[in-house]
């Protein structure tokens, strides 16, 4: 036990400091992992006991007006992003392939503007889940969204902490686009609920966050098979296996929702 308590610590230490990057590691809640699972414990907590035990005996809150402008406020989010990331890389100077992290004077600007903003971001989506809980809507609260929403958190921390930049930032502008439809999409359905009832509207918003997932997974296995690249190739795989994931419950939840829901229709 001590041995490995041991190692545990030196192991945290690495990835702490060693191999950190010295332009972020010192911002706050990236100094450190913990205060983060802090905030993801306390996340669980509240969405999975304390707020469903909270609701119980209550009646569901009339939350319109306040969403509509947490989903106003993320489109506007979501497209700064979008525009610092092209603006400051991906349309500047990156190339879609094996970019490193170097030392040009935009870095630090690109990982505070775009990498450190998309954290920020990824921690107020959380709130996604407790605005279920409060419209008393817990069975939204499915083990895709809860892992999604925790799983970028941590995916977005990590970017910050060892890779703010390059190659394994092209997640940020392309899944940042795709909240931009998602959110807008939501902001419509709170102004008319008729939006709710259109299949169109939630099937292609699936169609859109499965086609991300996918041009993801296959931008970090480029990284692993890329010969001449000198990237570190343990980000990679970390992601991909995160990244399949991901394809797989959406295109579960594409099924189930749009494909099985519709053959059980017409068989009734």
């Amino acid at each position: 036990m001590a041995l490995i308590m041991r190692q545990s610590v030196k192991l945290y230490f690495y990835l702490n400091d060693e191999i950190a990057d010295p332009r972020t590691k010192d911002w706050p809640l990236i100094s450190s992992p913990f205060p983060g699972l802090l905030l993801l414990g306390i996340y669980l907590l509240t969405i999975l006991k304390w707020l469903p035990q909270f609701m119980e005996k209550r009646p569901a809150y009339d939350l319109r007006k306040l969403i509509a402008f947490y989903n106003a406020v993320q489109v506007y989010c979501c497209v700064y992003v979008v525009y610092q990331s092209l603006k400051l890389g991906w349309l500047n100077e990156y190339k879609l392939i094996c970019e490193r992290v170097d030392d040009s004077p935009l870095v630090v600007e690109y990982a505070w503007k775009v990498c450190y903003a998309y954290f920020v971001i990824k921690l107020v989506d959380l709130f996604d889940t407790v605005f279920f809980v409060l419209r008393k809507k817990q069975n939204q609260v499915s083990f895709l969204h809860v892992y999604h929403h925790f799983g970028m958190v941590a995916v977005a921390w990590g970017m910050v902490k060892w890779v703010p930049g390059g190659h394994y930032t092209f997640l940020v502008p392309l899944n940042s686009f795709v909240h931009i439809i998602m959110y807008s999409y939501y902001l419509l359905t709170t102004w008319d609920e008729s939006y709710k009832k259109s299949l169109w509207w939630k099937k292609h918003v699936t169609q859109v966050q499965i086609l991300q997932f996918t041009l993801i997974l296959l931008h970090f296995v480029a990284v692993v098979f890329a010969t001449d690249c000198d990237l570190p190739r343990q980000p990679a795989y970390i992601l991909i296996p995160q990244n399949l994931f991901m394809v797989i419950l959406f295109s579960d939840f594409y099924y189930r929702s749009y494909i099985k829901s519709n053959k059980s229709t017409k068989k009734g």
